[in-house]
C-alpha cells in the first residue's frame, strides 16, 4: 500500500485511494498526506463527549481509519479502534503478510453506526499478481474509557471470512493441493457442490502430500485450529488425486435437498460399507451440522430404544403394548402428540405411529432391576457404535452421539430422544444402515487404506432383532404409519422413522428424519422445521431416490 497516492471521489461518497480518503467531495488528504481533518481531536480543555454518537462522529472515524488503513499506517489506523493491541498486527499483516496492494475501499451508505464499504486491491508476490475484491463493513462505537468513537475491532474489518485468531497469508500455500474425486473417479468442487467447501479444505490439509500434491502461491485464511482456506490463487500447484467415497450423482441429489429448507442437512451412507455418498447443509451460519450437530434427536431414538426393549425381554416387534395418550415416570407425564392412544396395539403399530408412551411404559421393569440409566447408552455403544467419540471418518471432524447415564425423568425422556441424548445426522443415517445391514459399519469418507487409521466396530444385532427393526421401520412406510408420504417414492426395500425434538425457547421443534431404500441409508435435520416427516422427511426421500 503506497504512500502519497492522491484522492479519487466516487459518485458523492468517500473512496480511499492507497493512502487518501475523499467523502462527498471535500478532500480530507492533501496532496503531501497532510491531514485537514482529525476526528480524534478536540478543542483543549473542552469535556468529553458522551451519548450516542452523531452522524459527523460516524464519518470523521470511519474516515481516519480507512485512510490510516489504506495508507499501510498501521499503528493509526489501530489507534482508531477499541482495541488497538490485536489491531496493530492485523492490519501490519495485511500489509506484509497478505501482500495487500494497491487498495481502493468504496464506502456505501452508512446504516446509523455501521458503514459498509468495497475493497477492491491486488495481491503480489514473487512477480505474480491476481486481483482481488470483496465487500465488507465496520461499526463506529463510542470508547468506554476514553468517550472518543472508535471503530469496533473484528476480524471481519479485514475480510468477511475472518474470524477470531485467523490471519491472511500469501505464500506457499500451507497445504498441498488435492483434486477430490467420487468413488467413480468424478472431479468434485466447491464450486459446484458448495456443501463440500469446509470438507475439501479437511481433505486437502490431512491428505495433500499423501498423495503427492504439490503447493502453490495462494493468499489464504489460516487459523491454529482450522484447515486453511484459500481465498487468490496467485499460481497453481500440482494437485494430487485424492479418491473419496462420495457419489457425485447422490451429492448433487443431497444439495438440491437442502435448499428446500433453511437451517437443513443431511448424510447419506452405504449400509453394507459404511461409505458416505453425501454430506449436505444448507445453514446461515456455514456450521457442518451434517456431520457435527449434537442435539436431541427424538423419535428417530426409538430405533435404538427397541432394541433396548426386544434384547432386553421386554417386548417384540408382534408383540402387545400399552399405548395410553400418557405415561408417569417418577412424578412426571409424559404426553403422545396431541394425546393420541391406541388400543390393542403391537409394539411395530405403536413404532409405526410413533407412541412415545408405548416406549416408556415397558421400560419400567429395567428400573427395578437398577439398569434403566444405563441400558440405553449400553445398547447404543454395543450394536450401533454410538458415543464412544472413537469414529474417524477421514480428514474431517465428526460427532459419534452422546447416550450417557442418566438418572430420573432424563433417562425416560431419552428412551424418545429427548434429555441428554445427542445425536448428528451423520450418526443418525448410520443407524438406518445398521438396521438394514443387519449389523454396524463405521462411516467412512476416505478409504481407511489411505492412511491405515483404525475404524470403530460394533457387535453385529442379533438376527431376530434385525429382522423385527426392519419390520417396525417398513411399517412407519405404509398403511398409518408416519413416514408413509414421504417415503412414497422412495424404492424399496424401504424403511423409516420419523422425529420431532423440542427445544426450550425455540418456537417449533426440531424435523428428524432417517430411512432406509434404493440402496441407501440417509437422516436429515431442519432446525425449527416442525413434524418429521414435513421438512426432514422429503429432504431424505429426495436423497435416497438418488441412489
Amino acid at each position: 500500500m503506497r504512500s502519497g497516492a492522491k484522492v479519487a471521489i466516487a459518485g458523492g461518497v468517500f473512496v480511499v485511494v492507497a493512502g487518501g480518503v475523499a467523502y462527498g467531495g471535500y478532500a480530507l488528504v492533501s496532496d503531501d498526506g497532510s491531514g485537514s481533518g482529525g476526528g480524534q481531536s478536540r478543542t483543549q480543555g473542552a469535556p468529553a463527549r458522551t451519548g450516542p454518537l452523531t452522524a459527523d462522529e460516524i464519518k470523521q472515524t470511519s474516515t481516519d481509519f480507512l485512510q490510516a488503513w489504506a495508507k499501510g499506517d498501521a499503528t493509526a489506523a489501530a489507534a482508531l479502534t477499541n482495541n488497538q493491541s490485536v489491531a496493530a498486527p492485523a492490519l501490519a499483516g495485511y500489509r506484509d503478510v497478505a501482500h495487500i496492494t494497491n487498495v481502493v475501499v468504496t464506502p456505501g451508505a452508512p446504516n446509523g453506526a455501521v458503514v459498509p464499504y468495497t475493497v477492491k486491491a491486488e495481491v503480489s508476490l514473487g512477480g505474480k499478481t491476481a486481483p482481488l475484491s470483496y465487500a465488507s463493513q465496520l461499526t463506529v462505537v463510542r470508547g468506554q474509557s476514553t468517550f472518543k468513537p472508535l471503530v469496533d475491532w473484528q476480524p471481519t474489518v479485514l475480510h468477511p471470512q475472518l474470524k477470531t485468531g485467523e490471519r491472511l497469508v500469501t505464500g506457499g500455500a500451507q497445504n498441498p493441493e488435492i483434486e477430490a474425486v467420487d468413488y467413480k473417479g468424478r472431479p468434485l468442487t466447491k464450486e459446484k457442490y458448495p456443501s463440500l467447501a469446509a470438507i475439501l479444505d479437511g481433505l486437502r490439509e490431512k491428505y495433500g502430500a499423501k498423495v503427492n500434491g504439490t503447493a502453490g502461491i495462494e493468499l489464504q485464511i489460516q487459523g491454529d485450529n482450522t484447515p486453511a482456506r484459500t481465498l487468490i490463487t496467485l499460481q497453481k500447484g500440482s494437485p494430487g488425486k485424492l479418491k473419496t467415497t462420495l457419489d457425485a450423482d447422490v451429492q448433487a441429489a443431497a444439495e438440491s435437498a437442502v435448499k428446500r429448507f433453511g437451517e437443513s442437512s443431511v448424510v447419506a451412507v452405504k449400509p453394507s460399507t459404511g461409505e458416505i455418498r453425501a454430506v449436505a447443509d444448507n445453514r446461515n451460519d456455514k456450521f457442518p451440522a451434517s456431520l457435527q450437530a449434537a442435539i436431541a434427536p427424538g423419535s428417530t431414538m426409538k430405533v435404538i430404544t427397541a432394541t433396548m426393549i426386544m434384547n432386553n425381554g421386554l417386548g417384540g416387534a408382534n408383540e402387545k403394548v400399552e399405548c395410553p395418550s400418557t405415561v408417569s415416570w417418577k412424578g412426571y407425564t409424559f404426553h403422545n402428540l396431541d394425546d393420541f392412544s391406541l388400543v390393542d396395539s403391537t409394539l411395530t403399530r405403536a413404532f409405526a405411529k410413533s407412541c412415545n408412551t408405548a416406549f416408556i411404559k415397558p421400560v419400567k421393569p429395567l428400573d427395578d432391576k437398577g439398569i434403566a440409566d444405563t441400558a440405553l447408552g449400553q445398547t447404543a455403544r454395543d450394536y450401533f457404535g454410538l458415543g464412544q467419540n472413537n469414529w474417524k471418518i477421514g480428514g474431517v471432524t465428526s460427532f459419534d452421539g452422546s447416550v450417557p447415564e442418566s438418572s430420573g425423568v432424563e433417562t425416560a425422556a431419552s428412551y424418545i430422544g429427548q434429555g441428554k441424548v445427542q445425536m448428528s445426522p451423520l450418526d443418525m443415517a448410520s443407524v438406518a444402515a445398521t438396521v438394514i445391514n443387519g449389523g454396524f459399519h463405521q462411516p467412512i469418507l476416505v478409504p481407511q487404506e489411505l492412511d491405515g487409521r483404525q475404524i470403530a466396530t460394533a457387535k453385529p444385532l442379533p438376527g431376530s432383532i434385525a429382522a423385527q427393526l426392519q419390520q417396525m421401520m417398513h411399517a412407519a412406510t405404509v398403511g398409518e404409519g408416519t413416514a408413509v408420504q414421504a417415503m412414497a417414492q422412495v424404492p424399496g426395500p424401504k424403511g423409516a422413522k420419523t422425529g420431532s425434538a423440542e427445544v426450550d425457547q425455540q418456537g417449533k421443534a426440531n424435523s428428524w428424519f432417517t430411512g432406509y431404500g434404493n440402496g441407501l441409508a440417509a437422516a436429515g435435520l431442519v432446525q425449527s422445521g416442525g413434524h418429521g416427516g414435513d421438512a426432514a422427511g422429503p429432504i431424505v426421500a429426495q436423497v435416497l431416490r438418488a441412489g
